[in-house]
C-alpha cells in the first residue's frame, strides 16, 4: 500500500496522541467526577480543533519539504475533507450517546468516564479496521465499488430514518444482556460489577459501556469506507480518523444540550454520505477533486445547521386532558 507515512511521521503521531490522551485523562482525574460546563466543553473543544489543525499544517509543512508543494498541498487537503467528514460523522454518534446517557439516566459525574472509554475504544477499533481495509484496497481494487456502494445505501437508509426516534427497546445487545446477564437497577458509582451473596451482578455503567462499544463497531463501519473515498494513504485515513474522534468526549458535551436544536442535520449526514458513495462508484470514470469535495460536504454541513437554527423543530404534541 502507498502512503507519505514515513517512520518520523508514524512516530511523532503516536506520541502526540498518547499525550494528547494522558492530558485529558489527567485533566479528568484532576477535576474529578464532575458535570462538565458548557464553557469548559468549548475550550475543550476548541482546543482539540487547534490540535488537528497544526497536526495538518506541521504535515503539510513536512510533506512539501520532501515532496514539493502540490504533494504537500494535496496530503494537506485530503486530510482537512477526511477530518470534516469524520467530524461531521460523529456528531451523529454524539446522538446516540445522548440518548443511551438519557434512557439509562447515566449520573452525569460518570458520563466522562464512560466517554474516555468510548473513545480509547474507538481508535483502537478504527486503527484495526483501517489498516485491514488499506490491504485489501492495495489487493482488490473492485472493494471501492462495495464500499461505495454501501455507502450510498447507508445514505438512502438515514435519510430515511431522519427524524424518526430509535426504539432501544429493539436493541439486539441490550436484548441479549438482559437475557443472559444478572443485572442491577441501581449504579454503584464507577463500578461495572458488584458482587451480592456471592454472584457477580452488573451494573446500569456496564450495559451502557457495551452499548457505547457497540455504536462505535456500527459508525466504524459507516465512516471508515467514507474516509477511504477522499484518500487510500492509511496514513492520512487513520489520523485525520484519530483527531476527529479525540475530540469526541468535548463535543459530546458540547452539543449535549443543543441536539433538538439540529434536528435537520440527520439529513444533512445522509446527504454526505450518499454524496461520497456516489464518489466512490465514480471513481474509475470521474475522479471528483478534493477541493469539490471539500466543498460540498462543509456546504451541506453548514447548510443544514443553518436551516435547523433558522427553522426549529416543532415542538412534541401532547395529548390533551379532558
Amino acid at each position: 500500500m502507498t502512503t507519505i507515512g514515513s517512520p518520523l511521521l508514524w512516530g511523532a503521531f503516536a506520541v502526540l496522541v498518547v499525550v494528547a490522551l494522558l492530558v485529558d485523562l489527567v485533566l479528568m482525574r484532576h477535576g474529578g467526577p464532575h458535570k462538565v460546563t458548557f464553557k469548559e466543553a468549548l475550550y475543550w473543544s476548541i482546543g482539540w480543533i487547534g490540535l488537528a489543525l497544526a497536526f495538518n499544517a506541521g504535515l503539510w509543512w513536512y510533506v512539501s519539504q520532501q515532496a514539493g508543494d502540490v504533494v504537500g498541498n494535496r496530503v494537506a487537503l485530503e486530510f482537512l475533507t477526511g477530518y470534516l467528514v469524520e467530524k461531521s460523522l460523529a456528531v451523529d454518534n454524539i446522538f446516540v450517546f445522548l440518548m443511551l446517557f438519557t434512557y439509562f439516566a447515566v449520573p452525569e459525574e460518570q458520563r466522562q468516564k464512560v466517554l474516555i472509554i468510548g473513545v480509547i475504544g474507538a481508535i483502537v477499533l478504527r486503527a484495526i479496521m483501517i489498516f485491514a481495509g488499506a490491504f485489501l484496497l492495495a489487493k482488490f481494487h473492485w472493494i471501492l465499488y462495495v464500499f461505495g456502494a454501501f455507502l450510498l445505501l447507508t445514505g438512502v437508509k438515514m435519510l430515511l430514518a431522519a427524524g424518526k426516534a430509535p426504539d432501544l427497546e429493539k436493541n439486539p445487545a441490550l436484548k441479549w444482556m438482559r437475557g443472559h446477564l444478572p443485572l442491577t437497577a441501581d449504579y454503584h458509582g464507577n463500578a461495572f460489577s458488584v458482587l451480592k451473596d456471592g454472584k457477580r451482578w452488573y451494573t446500569p455503567l456496564f450495559v451502557v459501556i457495551v452499548l457505547i462499544g457497540v455504536t462505535d463497531v456500527i459508525f466504524a463501519v459507516d465512516s471508515i469506507p467514507a474516509i477511504f473515498a477522499i484518500t487510500s494513504d492509511p496514513f492520512i485515513v487513520l489520523t485525520s480518523n484519530v483527531f476527529a474522534v479525540l475530540g469526541l468526549r468535548a463535543m459530546f458535551f458540547l452539543l449535549a444540550g443543543m441536539a433538538d436544536r439540529f434536528h435537520l442535520l440527520p439529513y444533512g449526514l445522509a446527504i454526505v454520505l450518499m454524496f461520497i458513495g456516489v464518489k466512490m462508484l465514480l471513481i474509475d470514470v470521474y475522479k471528483i477533486p478534493i477541493l469539490w469535495s471539500l466543498g460540498v460536504v462543509a456546504a451541506t454541513i453548514a447548510a443544514t445547521v443553518a436551516l435547523s437554527l433558522l427553522r426549529p423543530a416543532a415542538p412534541p404534541v401532547t395529548a390533551s386532558r379532558d
